[in-house]
């Protein structure tokens, strides 16, 4: 399709890193690039034409949570989530997914400790071929989410790249019960693109790659979703409980990854698990990591994390980086960022949530340049 494809720009002599550019109807996304999180069609304490001026590329929308309020039609009515939020730039959503089978085993920290053990939260009722049935937060209300009404959702939404509706069982789940969901999910994921297919919309879909950590349920969910029509490969499901064991796991599973189109690794986007993934092959990542970093006071630099709080803070009257050219870092000092934590006033999240973007920004595009260097 002309509206939608992957541009190999290098290909590092080091390693399996590459340089690209992802082509969608609302611009070009150059890889590999990190992707804030706009959970309900905003990054917390910021805004998507502020995003936009940081050269943000990608956004990450969650059909959950817009699904429950405002409701995907009211996003339709307004002409989509671009015109919704003013966005000009490109945005992927979810299928919902992810936070409906979160209800069942709580966060991924949760389901670890807990050792895949269903919390006490009873909103999810029923997981069956048909899909999944779970209650509104907002209101009780039931709702079954199958993969073709996820499919319809994305629709109304409009997002540049949608995600098929997979089931997420937790890491310390059974050889069977992977096994099962594992099949399922397949089948959901078929379904979810032949719904797409009938209506593309001048929207791409990434399937998502599952299997646990065990790498020969990753590569033959390689080989049964490389033999669809996809646009991309989302790698999703359990990533294992320690970094060492994600990355063992990409380690294996990224050379059956087919390399012509791109790739997005959900929900990692940690500064520590970056390089070593980028060396892997990932194109895109997505976290909602930086601002809630930053709604904590932990803020980022090319010398490691500032922890705004500290007292050694107090009479600093230097930027949180002198080298930083974003907005807060231009503007302000690291004595008034903690007084305004410290008065508890909410202007201190929106300047540093606007650092800690700004900066992801400005690492991806020193990763950008080391593979094209073969540097990395």
């Amino acid at each position: 399709m002309n509206y939608f494809y992957f541009e190999l720009v290098h290909q590092s002599k080091k390693s399996r890193a590459r340089v690209g550019r992802i082509h969608t109807p609302h611009g070009i996304i150059e890889t590999p690039n990190f992707v804030p999180v706009a959970t309900n069609a905003c990054p917390k304490a910021l805004d998507g034409v502020l995003l936009d001026n940081l050269d943000v590329q990608l956004m990450f929308c969650n059909t959950y949570h817009l699904l429950l309020h405002p409701g995907t039609n009211v996003v339709k009515e307004a002409g989509g989530l671009h015109k919704f939020m003013n966005r000009k730039s490109p945005i992927i959503t979810d299928s919902g997914g992810f936070q409906v089978f979160s209800l069942m085993y709580g966060t991924v920290h949760d389901e670890i400790k807990s050792r895949g053990k269903k919390s006490q939260n009873n909103s999810v009722m029923k997981v069956s071929e048909d899909g999944v049935l779970f209650k509104s937060y907002r209101d009780g209300k039931s709702i079954l989410l199958t993969p073709e009404s996820t499919v319809q959702a994305q629709k109304d939404l409009g997002a540049d790249i949608i995600i098929p509706l997979d089931e997420l069982p937790p890491y310390h789940v059974d050889k069977q019960a992977l096994n099962n969901s594992f099949d399922r999910t397949h089948r959901w994921e078929k379904r979810s693109l032949e719904e797409h297919l009938r209506n593309p919309q001048q929207q791409a879909m990434y399937a998502v790659i599952h299997g646990g950590v065990d790498n020969e349920l990753r590569k033959k969910s390689c080989q049964i979703l490389g033999n669809l029509p996809f646009d991309g490969f989302a790698i999703g499901g359990s990533l294992g409980k320690t970094r060492d064991e994600m990355l063992a796991m990409l380690a294996h599973m990224m050379p059956h990854v087919p390399r012509e189109k791109s790739n997005h690794l959900l929900g990692i986007g940690d500064i520590p698990s970056l390089e070593p993934a980028i060396k892997l092959g990932i194109d895109t990542f997505d976290a909602s990591h930086p601002t809630r970093c930053a709604r904590h006071g932990h803020l980022f630099t090319f010398n490691g994390t500032v922890k705004i709080m500290h007292s050694k803070y107090e009479r600093d009257f230097t930027p949180i980086d002198p080298q930083c050219t974003c907005y807060t870092c231009l503007n302000y000092t690291r004595a008034y960022i903690r007084h305004l934590f410290k008065a508890h006033e909410l202007t201190a999240y929106h300047l540093t949530s606007l650092h800690n973007v700004h900066f992801m920004m400005q690492l991806m595009k020193q990763y950008r340049t080391m593979i094209l260097n073969d540097q990395i």
